[in-house]
């Protein structure tokens, strides 16, 4: 009998095994790791249930990774750290902070890469009221899903998707001439909530251009930002072109089009991605930046400084 049952046991134990082996995760191929590398910028909230002021990234409007052997090296993810190598083989890479250590842990999982982020305070609990940070990353048609779960739990799982920026249509310029904006000519000025000044100082429009500069300096007289822009005519259509801090240009294109309201898209933009001006009937001037759909834009209101 004994024989029969030491059999038995390895034929169980046999089976036990391949069972357990069907149901792990195989290695990723190579093209299918190497698919995640590159810049990725947020695309649509596909969240369920919530409202359009709900709707936004799940993590960093723009992120990035690198795939090196075995290794994604994450950057812009959030955290503050910068090339943080994670493997997807489960070991943990930690990184010391002055109150806190962060561990990051990743693997293979259901065909796509995961990675947990965990935080303990040194007094061994969790730091910040969050214990655990997951992100997982799966390639599909639409581009790149991404599934952001924190524990503990604020608002549920978001799920988004991101796109590289070659493979994010850009919309199709609305027709129209620098003389269609004339309207936006003038000298403007506002105050925002917190108790600073802003100015757009817009000149009429010759050209083919219209230009500006805008400034804002808080309520203890400190400029705090400034910015140059103009409007352009080409190819038909109007092209926005934005330099805050006087650093590089980033352009917007003209898609929508009326009287008194213009509204310019850049989709492959971090943020904003849409820039919106519009004159009242009773002469004020709102301008709004914000995401293509949803979120909280932000809306200044100005009036004309000779008014």
């Amino acid at each position: 009998m004994r024989p029969r049952t030491r059999l038995a046991l390895t034929l169980t134990t046999l089976g036990t095994f391949t069972i357990a082996q069907a149901f792990e995760d195989p290695a990723p191929k190579a093209d299918e790791l190497r698919a995640l590398d590159g810049e990725w910028i947020f695309v649509e909230d596909r969240t369920e249930g919530r409202t359009l002021e709900q709707l936004g990234p799940p993590m960093s409007s723009t992120f990035s990774m690198r795939v090196e052997d075995g290794v994604v090296i994450l950057n812009g993810h959030g955290s503050g750290h910068r090339d943080v190598r994670v493997a997807i083989d489960g070991t943990i890479t930690e990184v010391p902070e002055e109150q806190r250590t962060v561990r990051y842990q990743g693997k293979w999982k259901d065909g796509g890469f995961e990675y947990e982020v965990r935080f303990e305070s040194e007094s061994g609990g969790a730091a910040g009221g969050i214990g655990m940070i997951r992100r997982s990353f799966r390639m599909t048609d639409d581009g790149l899903l991404v599934t952001v779960a924190v524990d503990p739990p604020s608002r549920g799982e978001s799920i988004a998707i991101y796109r590289h920026a070659e493979d994010i249509e850009m919309p199709k310029p609305a027709e129209a001439t620098i003389d269609d904006l004339a309207w936006l000519a003038g000298d403007w000025v506002g105050k925002r909530s917190s108790g600073s000044s802003i100015e757009e100082r817009w000149s009429p429009p010759l050209g083919g251009s219209m230009l500006a500069m805008s400034r804002t300096v808080n309520k203890n007289g400190k400029l705090v930002a400034f910015e140059y822009l103009r409007i352009v005519e080409r190819d038909g259509g109007l092209v926005y072109v934005a330099q805050p801090g006087g650093k590089t240009a980033t352009e917007f294109v003209l898609a929508e089009l009326s009287e008194n309201r213009a509204v310019f898209l850049n989709p492959r933009h971090d943020y904003p991605k849409r820039i919106a001006y519009e004159l009242s009937v009773e002469g004020g001037l709102s301008a709004t930046v914000g995401q293509l759909k949803g979120g909280t834009p932000q809306r200044f209101e100005f009036t004309r400084e000779d008014d």
